[in-house]
């Protein structure tokens, strides 16, 4: 067979001419379109071990994934070693211990299908063929953060594959360096192949409310929104949105409203005080069960179309912030979701992830299937966000469509970026895994 089979690599090796090359290619952006050399399909840690050794040997660029969400597609590397964590996707789970044991190319959905059988969960994100290793790396959010912390922040333990093939038990007393960076730093460290998370009873129930404006109106609703943010219980993630609805013909509307994880008749006591801001032109609430709701946004996020984002943290939300949030002439959808809460719980500098003090997360996407159309997408979303620029105060890394030292200034704190530059120092000191958000040895 091949060098990687004959030294211990007993997954798949894909290469251009296989079938199936194409498809295992792809990833969820339909913009990336590049082609490695070869594609490893990993079963075990063992195997990344001598996907790694044989990609290093052989001088090829190397790039890991798991669940391919990356808006830049980082991983995927023209002429080079595409490591597929696919294979790793096994989950476990310990009622007992609320502990759940996660293979590094798992997705959400399995995360939380094996771990809500016994109505438990971590926080994770609400689109459930997301990566869990891209998702935790890089922070995790999800509608569990301001009630138990950041996807990271519950991270117990991490299994990794360092780029000399070391494989390190990685918790905050063995390796509390590489601890700390791998909260929030990105895939810059090496390959994780299981994660052991800590989980939480959240029950199997969840809630979710919104209530519609006409545009005329949003300005006020939206100041409203915003005075009741100080006073929201950490069950609740409030949201405003701005956008255009079918059921609504298509018009451009502003929302208001919030996700309850836990008892809907409690969420029902939040909604009264929702219900007091300004005229709604419709409200729409749904009781569903909680893995319905870490799926809702399954089909917006397919896979195979073409897309951009750009996102912010604001620390507040002044008018000026809400008048360009709302400013006409932006077609493009957008959101505000609150942070805060458990998120801000642990200090700063604690973590890697730099933005706890945040209270709300601007985000704004574009989704399309007609490559002519990718210049003026991306311009008019990149138009949109630079109108909030000026009251960030940072950005999630796991939302960053710009590479390059000047993008990771808006991830990561100075100190932070000094101290994660020392961490890729010590365990990649030549840079292996730069095709991620690279932090530069």
């Amino acid at each position: 067979m091949t060098e990687l089979m004959m030294r211990g690599f007993e997954g798949a090796l894909v290469r251009p001419e296989d079938e199936g090359y194409d498809a295992l290619r792809a990833v969820w952006n339909a913009v990336v379109d590049r082609r490695p050399a070869m594609i490893a399909r990993c079963e075990s840690t063992a195997d990344v071990v001598a996907a790694l050794r044989y990609g290093r040997e052989a001088g090829l660029e190397i790039g890991v994934r798991g669940g391919g969400h990356n808006i830049l597609g980082l991983p995927v590397v023209d002429d080079g070693l595409l490591i597929d964590l696919a294979g790793l996707s096994t989950v476990r789970v310990d009622p007992g211990s609320r502990r759940a044991w996660v293979g590094g190319g798992a997705l959400l959905g399995a995360l939380d299908l094996a771990a809500q059988r016994y109505g438990l969960a971590t926080t994770a994100g609400n689109v459930s063929h997301t990566g869990v290793g891209g998702l935790t790396l890089g922070g995790g959010t999800g509608w569990l953060a301001r009630l138990h912390g950041l996807t990271c922040d519950n991270v117990a333990a991490y299994q990794l594959v360092t780029a000399d093939g070391d494989v390190l038990r990685v918790d905050a007393n063995g390796h509390p360096d590489l601890f700390w960076a791998l909260r929030g730093g990105g895939g810059n460290f090496g390959v994780v192949t299981e994660f052991e998370f800590r989980l939480h009873p959240v029950g199997t129930q969840a809630l979710v409310a919104d209530l519609y404006y006409e545009m005329e109106e949003a300005q006020a609703v939206l100041r409203g929104w915003r005075d009741l943010l100080p006073d929201t219980p950490r069950r609740a993630t409030p949201m405003a949105r701005v956008g255009s609805w079918e059921e609504f013909g298509g018009r451009r509307m502003a929302s208001i409203g919030f996700v309850w994880v836990g008892d809907p008749d409690e969420g029902r006591q939040l909604l009264a005080t929702y219900s007091g801001i300004g005229r709604p032109v419709a409200q729409q609430v749904s009781e569903l069960s909680y893995l319905d709701l870490q799926m809702g946004d399954d089909e917006i996020e397919q896979h195979a179309i073409r897309r951009y984002c750009k996102g912010h943290y604001l620390r507040e939300l002044p008018d000026a912030a809400i008048d360009a949030f709302l400013a006409p002439g932006n077609e493009v959808g957008a959101r505000l979701a609150m942070n805060l809460g458990a998120i801000a719980d642990v200090p700063p500098g604690a973590s890697a992830y730099s933005h706890r003090d945040a209270l709300v997360e601007f985000t704004t996407s574009a989704g399309w299937t007609d490559p002519t159309e990718d210049e003026t997408r991306i311009e008019t979303t990149r138009r949109y966000a630079a109108g909030l620029e000026p009251f960030a105060s940072g950005t999630y890394v796991n939302t960053l469509a710009e590479d390059g030292t000047d993008a990771l200034r808006r991830v990561y704190s100075t100190p932070d970026l000094t101290r994660l530059t020392t961490v890729k120092r010590q365990y990649d000191p030549t840079n292996v895994f730069h095709r991620t958000h690279n932090i530069h040895p």
